[in-house]
Order: structure tokens, then C-alpha cells, then sequence
């Protein structure tokens, strides 16, 4: 397993793209947008390798659990059987289940799942 990225909720998209890439020389993949959720989201890739995926919504409504800021930590854990077996392992031990497993618009594969604490973990596929 490894940490996929990590995702950041902020209120300026474009600024915070501009910054990661102005400051950090991070490669911002395509804009993703899902027009019923008013979703949106850029995947930079740094040097190293790490992702950072900065999200925002045209409406910031933040849902139970959500935060300006940390957003949730994606793991890959293996194929989709391996996210269909951790999700279901995790749920049937008491962590809430809260999406999936599914295969989202932007083409992840993936379950959102909860940590003691509440912090949101993304389960994908590698």
C-alpha cells in the first residue's frame, strides 16, 4: 500500500493551482468538473511523484466532517477487490462506509471510508 495523494477543499481553485506551481513546480493535470455537484478539482503532480488534489465546490457547503483545508488521505490498496475486501472489513468492524466501493467520474475507483476520529480515507486502486 501507499499513500495516492492527499486532497486540499479551498475557495480559489485557480489560486491555489497557481501557487503549488509557481512555488513547488507541481504539473497541474486537467480540470475535472462534475456539472451536478458543481465539483471541481486539479490533480498536481510534484517531482517526486506525490499528488495533491485541490477540490472545490461553486457553493463551499461543507457537509458533516468536511473542513476547508485537509480533505481526506487516499490510500491505494491493490486492484478493486482489494477495495471491495478493505471497505467491507472496515465496515463490518464499525467504521462507517460513507461512498462506494464505486467507480467515480473522474475514472478513480474507490471507497470513502472513516477513521476513529472521523478523518476521511479514500480507499483506490493502484
Amino acid at each position: 500500500m501507499r499513500i495516492e495523494h492527499v486532497a486540499l477543499l479551498t475557495h480559489d481553485l485557480e489560486k491555489m493551482r497557481t501557487f503549488y506551481e509557481h512555488y513547488f513546480g507541481a504539473q497541474s493535470g486537467a480540470r475535472y468538473e462534475n456539472p451536478n455537484t458543481k465539483f471541481q478539482s486539479y490533480f498536481l503532480t510534484f517531482a517526486s511523484g506525490s499528488r495533491l488534489e485541490i477540490t472545490s465546490k461553486k457553493f463551499v457547503n461543507l457537509q458533516p466532517g468536511e473542513t476547508l483545508g485537509y480533505s481526506h488521505l487516499a490510500i491505494a490498496v491493490g486492484d478493486q477487490q482489494a477495495v471491495d475486501d478493505l471497505a467491507l472489513r472496515l465496515s463490518e468492524d464499525g467504521y462507517p462506509l460513507l461512498n462506494g466501493p464505486r467507480t467515480t467520474g473522474d475514472g478513480y475507483y474507490e471507497a470513502v471510508v472513516q477513521d476513529p476520529e472521523g478523518n476521511l480515507i479514500e480507499l483506490t486502486t493502484e
